[in-house]
């Protein structure tokens, strides 16, 4: 039993809720029992991952919020446009989404509330150990970096800028699209002339 709920956790992505460890055939009560044998972790309610695979955080966070977007210095890192590793992932949520479900201890995250059409603008995933991770595109990436400018180290903006000029599969059309979706058009004109 315990390796063929090791290989459900590896399918998919470390981490099960409740509902499929039920489907596997596990009662409330088994459950219990492999949590307090340390067989298994409980991550949040309804949440375990195993003791003998440690899923990366980007998979956690797949898993625990599907609808959360990786956002701001968590995209520029997975990016290559900065190279220092975020304090906390940043995800970007829905505004009207309930804030005490973005408490949890592991991983660290920042939730950033955003209106629910926001979500939807440039929204990209990747695929990691078969999870789909929810991330918003290059393009609004650099969009979300203006936006947020001065709570950002200036460092980790210059850092990301350079980087994104230099970047060949970079897409001026997209930003010019997004900057004026995000009415942020002349803060925009004014960079693309120094960067580029």
């Amino acid at each position: 039993m315990f390796n063929l709920i090791y290989d459900d956790f590896v399918k998919r992505g470390g981490v099960l809720k409740t509902k499929e460890l039920n489907e596997l055939g596990l009662s409330s009560r088994q459950i219990s029992s492999l949590v307090s044998t340390g067989e298994i972790i409980r991550i949040k309610r309804g949440f375990y991952e195993h003791s003998a695979f440690t899923p990366t955080d980007e998979l956690i966070i797949a898993r625990l919020f599907p609808k959360a977007v990786i956002f701001l210095e968590s995209a520029l890192f997975h990016y290559g446009y900065i190279d220092r590793v975020p304090l906390a992932w940043q995800i970007a949520v829905d505004r009207n989404s309930e804030k005490s479900l973005y408490e949890i201890e592991y991983p660290q995250i920042k939730p950033f509330y955003l209106k629910s059409e926001y979500l939807k603008i440039g929204a990209d995933k990747y695929m990691t150990d078969g999870v789909e991770v929810p991330i918003f595109n290059k393009e609004r990436t650099i969009i979300d970096l203006l936006r947020y400018e001065n709570k950002l180290d200036t460092e980790v903006f210059r850092t990301a800028i350079a980087n994104y000029s230099m970047d060949s599969d970079k897409n001026l059309r997209r930003l010019l699209e997004y900057g004026n979706l995000f009415n942020i058009n002349n803060k925009l004109q004014t960079y693309i002339g120094v960067w580029f």
